[in-house]
């Protein structure tokens, strides 16, 4: 049992954000978060789910023949078995990624994953949650991702992005929260402060809208 993970669901999508986005990938969305974000756009996993083993996962995670696969919540750290599962999916030839909060530690993530680390802003309500010794652990091909809800998390990502190091690190990603800041208005920011960062959109809302499984 200790081998199992409770899941919410597993599905096959276009990736909608991070560095490979438009890509066919599987999702593997786990059950469980202990932040509570105001944007959450996911909250129907934070309860409920199936109790899944491992192999029975990446079985119908193959079955899919991806090239990409993400693990996701929730908040997936808050399983211990997500660490097995990610090697098993490594080993497997799958390019896999894993979107965490950063509120737990990720130094013991398998170093072939795609970290996308999403840091908490101002705006979100679990800014103190952030454990930056997390970014100690960060390499070329992770990601850090910011959330952005209004000027004010622009201008703490900004400073946090300067502390830290960051756009030399790995990618920065900022996100507007879908439909509340307007993608144009933090566009004109990051060109207005010449910022190294990239600008994502969340493509599967462009295309389905709030649907879930997509």
């Amino acid at each position: 049992m200790g081998q199992d993970l409770r899941v919410t669901e597993i599905f096959y999508s276009l990736q909608g954000e991070a560095r490979t986005v438009g890509w066919p990938t599987v999702f593997v969305r786990l059950t469980g978060c202990p932040l509570r974000c105001r944007y959450c756009d996911t909250a129907y996993a934070f309860h409920g789910g199936e109790r899944r083993s491992l192999d029975d996962i990446t079985k119908e995670v193959g079955a899919y023949s991806p090239r990409f696969v993400t693990v996701t919540g929730g908040e997936p750290l808050a399983q211990p078995a997500v660490l097995p599962l990610l090697t098993n999916l490594c080993d497997r030839g799958y390019e896999v990624s894993l979107e965490t909060s950063g509120a737990l530690p990720v130094q013991e993530v398998d170093r072939r994953v795609s970290v996308v680390l999403d840091l908490k802003t101002p705006g979100s309500g679990e800014v103190t949650r952030n454990l930056y010794s997390n970014l100690d652990h960060l390499r070329a091909h992770d990601q850090v991702k910011f959330v952005i809800i209004n000027a004010e998390d622009y201008d703490w990502a900004r400073g946090i992005i300067g502390q830290y190091g960051l756009t030399g690190k790995c990618d920065v990603l900022f996100s507007p929260v879908h439909g509340e800041l307007p993608a144009h208005q933090l566009a004109d920011w990051i060109l207005r402060d010449r910022m190294a960062v990239r600008l994502q959109v969340q493509l599967h809302k462009i295309l389905w809208g709030d649907v879930r499984g997509r």
